[in-house]
């Protein structure tokens, strides 16, 4: 409350809805608009005893008397602007309901012009689902999207390049996870590394998980197939998968002295022999007698 506003307080020339109106607009001058500041005098103004004048509310108020005056002046304008918006606005919720779709300021536009040839500025839009609540749906953020921006970072090249057979055995290593379903509805998780010169399977992995161990776990049966040689500094080549972009796994390509080969994004091509190993395998595989994961 301001000094003049304490001392007209304790003289007791304030009556009591003066003085709390006057100690609202006081109390909050930052946070109430100038417009709610000159309905408050002005109501004060048409009280026949109010001992306070427009200049002295104005103060108290922190407005300018003119801003007061010329708001009064404006009132007759404000009322036909306020006629004119509830026009427009029945026909702007028409379009922004139109065909059961709420939507935005650029597609409410389309719709009046395109439906009702009707040419209505962005800003006046804006203006209008602002002043009455009006929201659009937003489309939520894709999770799979930002999970691959993040890994994005943690790929390699595809330094293989679709050269699968390069005549030397153990020189590439295809490797990939498929799914095999059985009983009622289970599901299973398949890893394996074929060579791409001899089209041998020398290791694989079988689990009910699908982990970043599960293409660890084949890599040590691989490691421990003392019948088949790896060549120095072999190329290993996945997709993108979560399991093949993970810390761990490049921890043990690294101690096993592999180099790590990625396929590009959403291509299948790029890992060909394997995509086509797992294909003719589930041709000829009968899971559905399997009832349960050991048999």
């Amino acid at each position: 409350m301001s000094k003049t506003t304490k001392r007209l307080f304790t003289a007791g020339k304030l009556i009591p809805a003066e003085t709390r109106a006057l100690r609202k607009v006081d109390d909050a001058t930052q946070k109430i608009k100038a417009f709610e500041k000159y309905k408050i005098i002005n109501k004060m103004c048409k009280k026949s005893r109010s001992p306070l004048t427009v200049s002295r509310m104005c103060g108290i108020a922190s407005v300018s008397r003119s801003g007061y005056y010329s708001c009064l002046n404006q009132e007759e304008k404000r009322k036909k602007r306020e006629r004119q918006d509830k026009q427009d606005y029945q026909l702007l919720l028409n379009a922004y309901t139109f065909k059961n779709r709420y939507k935005g300021v650029r597609g409410i536009k389309m719709v009046l012009f395109r439906q009702y040839d009707v040419l209505m500025n962005l800003k006046k839009i804006r203006r209008f689902m602002k002043k009455f609540n009006l929201k659009c749906s937003i489309r939520k953020p894709n999770s799979y999207t930002k999970i691959g921006k993040a890994l994005k970072s943690y790929t390699v090249k595809n330094i293989l390049d679709r050269n699968f057979n390069q005549g030397v055995p153990g020189k590439v290593l295809l490797t990939d996870i498929t799914y095999l379903y059985y009983g009622r509805g289970e599901s299973a998780y398949l890893s394996t590394i074929k060579d791409g010169c001899t089209k041998q399977i020398p290791a694989y992995c079988l689990s009910k998980e699908m982990k970043t161990t599960l293409v660890t776990n084949a890599l040590n049966v691989l490691r421990s197939n003392k019948e088949y040689e790896i060549v120095k500094e072999a190329l290993f080549h996945s997709d993108q998968g979560v399991q093949y972009t993970s810390f761990e796994l490049k921890r043990e390509l690294v101690k096993q002295g592999l180099i790590q080969s990625m396929s590009r994004r959403g291509n299948c091509w790029d890992n060909a022999p394997q995509e086509s190993f797992y294909g003719h395998m589930k041709d000829e595989l009968r899971l559905d007698k399997c009832e349960t994961f050991r048999n």
